[in-house]
């Protein structure tokens, strides 16, 4: 009895073709759980964004404010009084950006250099390492509004525990200064922001140095490197990473700071510790002009874009030719 074979719907692949890969289904659900993120961030940053572009093409004066909605269109004029630096306007505006420029550069090297000093000394295991972890951490662990009140006792000029040490204990000056009016403003904005800033540069640059294997350390020490020699050619090369994360958000948080000024010194700040925050803030709820605030404020974000851009850059460039 014969049998029929039968011939197969389709012919075998040819060997010497490269195999057919199958088309998999993209899944809805990564896509479906980022709705959330990005409901929220839509909410949070994008609409008041745009909102705040929106308001600083308008005439929003308190003349306005009841109907907002309906404030005269003037384009790019509250750009043009912003940025018009020969008005009244435009010098304090840059004379608050040149405050908030050497304010940020002291917060951010202080707050870098006592992380990365901290950082170092708790690298090694001795006794009592927990313990002053714990305490380099508190003021990154405190409120904000918490921690600024309590320097602001502190600095107080007849009942503050400053005045007290320096003039009853110590006898190191006759008269009580004033620290959070006049000259010593700014240095006491200083001392509080680089408290508040540095303990989270110490626990970044902390996590960093746990990723650096100790062959390289032992290798230069058997070469005769010593510390000094250890930190800058084995420790911040090997940090370049974490620095360019971190130096770039302490200068977005310190640019950008406006609860510390605000709960140390109140609505309106002294003029030498006048940062650019609060200038806007003043500029937009104090004299109701909420257009040339809202102009300041979408010039203060197009600066801080340019500068984070070109930093990014560089830095990248610098990496790559290393």
């Amino acid at each position: 009895m014969a049998t029929t074979i039968t011939a197969p719907d389709e012919a075998p692949p040819d060997p010497g073709s490269p195999p057919r890969r199958k088309r998999r289904r993209t899944p809805a659900l990564p896509y479906l759980l980022l709705i959330p993120a990005i409901v929220l961030e839509l909410a949070v940053h994008v609409i008041p964004m745009l909102t705040g572009i929106w308001m600083s093409l308008k005439e929003l004066t308190q003349f306005h404010i009841r109907d907002w909605s309906g404030a005269p269109f003037i384009g790019l004029d509250n750009y043009k009084v912003a940025l018009d630096f020969n008005s009244a306007t435009g010098k304090e505006l840059l004379h608050s950006f040149w405050v908030t420029a050497l304010c940020t550069i002291l917060v951010v090297g202080l707050s870098y250099g006592l992380g990365l000093a901290a950082a170092v000394l708790l690298q090694r295991p001795f006794r009592g390492r927990a313990l002053l972890r714990t305490l380099f951490l508190t003021p990154y662990a405190l409120p904000v509004y918490a921690g600024v009140i309590i320097w602001s006792f502190l600095l107080q000029r007849d009942t503050g525990a400053l005045n007290h040490i320096l003039v009853d204990q110590l006898h190191v000056v006759d008269d009580r200064p004033f620290w959070l009016i006049g000259g010593n403003s700014f240095w006491s904005l200083v001392i509080v922001m680089v408290w508040r800033h540095w303990p989270f540069a110490f626990l970044c640059l902390m996590a960093g140095l746990q990723g650096i294997p100790q062959d390289l350390y032992e290798a230069a020490y058997m070469d005769g490197a010593g510390f000094w020699r250890r930190l800058r050619a084995v420790t911040l090369p090997m940090l370049g990473p974490v620095n360019q994360v971190l130096l770039l958000v302490l200068f977005l948080w310190t640019f950008n700071d406006f609860n510390t000024p605000y709960v140390l010194f109140g609505k309106a700040a002294p003029d030498q510790a006048d940062l650019i925050s609060i200038h806007i803030y003043e500029s937009s709820f104090v004299t109701w002009n909420f257009g040339l605030g809202s102009a300041m404020s979408v010039a203060l974000l197009l600066f801080l874009s340019v500068v984070s851009g070109i930093y990014l850059f560089l830095t990248r460039k610098a990496r790559a030719d290393a």
